[in-house]
């Protein structure tokens, strides 16, 4: 395409990548925002995915080095996953053009709903971090939980850092430790999910860069302010973008 652009299409592609980079930058679920603002600007599902890669790469990559600046970063424990979720979302990348992502719908519904249930019940679970030293056995399932959310990242998306955050709740660290942690990881499977797609040729590099500036500012402006406004506000984010993720892809699931 050229380079004469719909100026109202620009904003709209500035406006909802800053929205969606503020809300992912803590909690994960900016796809849920990200996505349809892709597809309103004509791309088709595969291509908006793949760009929304492009975008979402350089938003995560800011609020990686935020929360690192902050402190609330555990890269020494981190970095060894790295490696694994950026591998395993390339596979999922690869394996979605030749399969239909919608198989992976219904185990996506049923992770969401337990993540919510467990989060909303569990009321001061987060608010302090205990990391545990996991056991050998812990610690090979843990590897296995964080490679399947790769994976599942370059297959599908939707609910990634949610998933990410809840694996990092479940050994220890508080919501604004495990926000941190789970954006390193994050960022890890978006640009292994974004060399393949860029691999395959379907990303509209104009309408990426374009969100990818706009999600640099969210993403620095999300990241800053749950680190003001600590672990409480994030748990709160974190239920409310859940319901959302679980509302919104529960009726794209039944509804159509």
């Amino acid at each position: 395409m050229g380079f004469e652009l719909d100026p109202q299409l620009v904003i709209i592609l500035i406006c909802f990548g800053f929205l969606a980079a503020f809300i992912d930058s803590v909690v994960g679920g900016g796809g849920l925002i990200s996505l349809p603002a892709l597809m309103f600007a004509g791309l088709n599902p595969s291509a908006a995915v793949a760009t929304n890669k492009l975008a979402g790469t350089m938003g995560s990559l800011t609020s990686t080095i935020t929360f690192y600046r902050s402190g609330k970063l555990d890269i020494k424990s981190v970095m060894k996953y790295f490696p694994w979720v950026f591998i395993s979302s390339m596979i999922g990348a690869w394996i979605v053009h030749l399969l239909d992502p919608n198989l992976l719908k219904p185990l996506m519904l049923i992770m969401l709903a337990a993540v919510a249930v467990y989060t909303i019940f569990k009321k001061d679970w987060g608010s302090i971090s205990a990391v545990k030293t996991l056991s050998k056995t812990k610690y090979v399932l843990f590897f296995l939980v964080i490679s399947l959310i790769g994976f599942y990242d370059g297959f599908l998306g939707p609910g990634t850092g949610s998933f990410l955050i809840f694996a990092f709740l479940m050994v220890g660290y508080d919501f604004l430790k495990a926000a941190g942690n789970a954006k390193l990881l994050n960022f890890g499977s978006n640009i292994g999910a974004l060399l393949m797609f860029i691999y395959l040729g379907q990303i509209n590099y104009t309408y990426g860069l374009i969100m990818g500036a706009a999600q640099i500012v969210g993403a620095i402006v999300g990241s800053r302010f749950a680190i003001k406004r600590g672990s409480g506000y994030v748990r709160v984010l974190f239920i409310i973008v859940t319901i959302t993720l679980l509302a919104k892809n529960g009726y794209d699931f039944f509804m159509k």
